[in-house]
């Protein structure tokens, strides 16, 4: 018995202006953590959360 052949999916491309565009009208949360260590001794913990989005975005969802 043949296995049936895949058939090939379009290829999608998106110029970076578009993502950016799409990004910045929905918002998106970066969440990030860094921890330097010695010896398994913690010295330095860093936390970060940003939020990307654009003004009007906001300003629709007040």
């Amino acid at each position: 018995m043949t296995e049936p052949t895949p058939v090939p999916t379009p290829e999608r491309r998106i110029a970076l202006v578009d993502l950016l565009d799409r990004v910045l009208a929905g918002g998106v949360v970066i969440h990030g953590e860094v921890t330097l260590s010695i010896a398994d001794v913690e010295l330095v913990h860093i936390s970060l959360r940003a939020l990307l989005t654009s003004i009007s975005a906001l300003e629709q969802n007040r």
